[in-house]
């Protein structure tokens, strides 16, 4: 797509953690797709601001606002600057994520814990409420879509590497099932992915420098997956293709 070529406009999405791996491909597609993007980050700037420009560049319409998720008067923030910027917000993704080093749990600190549930689940529902209260038509919205980006790790429980990040993940789905019952007939669609091992570098905090072909051996397919496998994912349940969905917890994972 050139700088003349814009598509039509399909919404605003705003996607939280979008300055790498799955969240920026996201802003990439989304843009290229038609939303308006307003990509989230907690403290890096410039890849932020590399999203933005790749988007801009190829003629989408984003801009990148800064915020911690775990921080509720951030969160109000974040979409207060999406609603000033660009109007009323019509998807969310919630992205933001973080996964310790590989350790048992009789092995971690409850300031590790902290740090997992509180950006993995109470960041998300903090995120979602903010969503729920522009989209919903309860709330004189006009409806919308939420993704939640979870993970396969939630059904496996992830022994002896991460089960903190695995059990946040499994209270993400929780989330998803039981929003997208309460806001069904409001007009709002909440559904997640669960990607499985995906290539991104997310695997470089794990502590493991062989972990890529570590896991690599677990998947049927023989590879893992790639950042815009999972964005193309995220695209169609928020794309009215997928108008009947909701609740639903869709993995991308190879055949794990």
């Amino acid at each position: 797509m050139t700088t003349s070529e814009k598509p039509a406009r399909t919404g605003v999405m705003l996607i939280t953690g979008a300055s790498r791996g799955i969240g920026a491909a996201t802003a990439r597609l989304a843009a290229a797709a038609g939303y308006v993007v307003c990509v989230n980050f907690h403290r890096d700037a410039q890849a932020a601001g590399q999203v933005v420009d790749a988007v801009r560049q190829e003629g989408g319409r984003a801009f990148a606002v800064q915020a911690d998720v775990t921080v509720e008067d951030d969160v109000v923030h974040l979409f207060t600057r999406c609603d000033e910027a660009f109007g009323r917000l019509t998807a969310l993704v919630n992205n933001a994520g973080v996964l310790g080093s590989l350790a048992r749990v009789d092995a971690m600190q409850s300031e590790r814990l902290r740090t997992t549930f509180s950006t993995n689940i109470s960041g998300a529902f903090l995120c979602a409420r903010e969503a729920v209260r522009r989209m919903s038509t309860a709330h004189g919205g006009a409806g919308g879509a939420i993704v939640n980006v979870s993970s396969r790790a939630a059904c496996f429980g992830a022994g002896g590497e991460y089960v903190d990040y695995a059990a946040s993940k499994a209270a993400l789905d929780a989330l998803t099932r039981g929003l997208a019952q309460e806001v069904a007939d409001e007009g709002v669609r909440v559904n997640a992915v669960r990607p499985g091992f995906i290539e991104t570098a997310m695997h470089d905090g794990t502590g493991d420098p062989d972990r890529r072909e570590t896991v690599r051996r677990r998947v049927p397919m023989g590879r893992l997956g790639t950042p815009d496998e999972v964005a193309q994912t995220i695209l169609w349940l928020l794309s009215e293709q997928a108008s009947y969905v909701t609740g639903a917890l869709l993995d991308v994972a190879g055949g794990r």
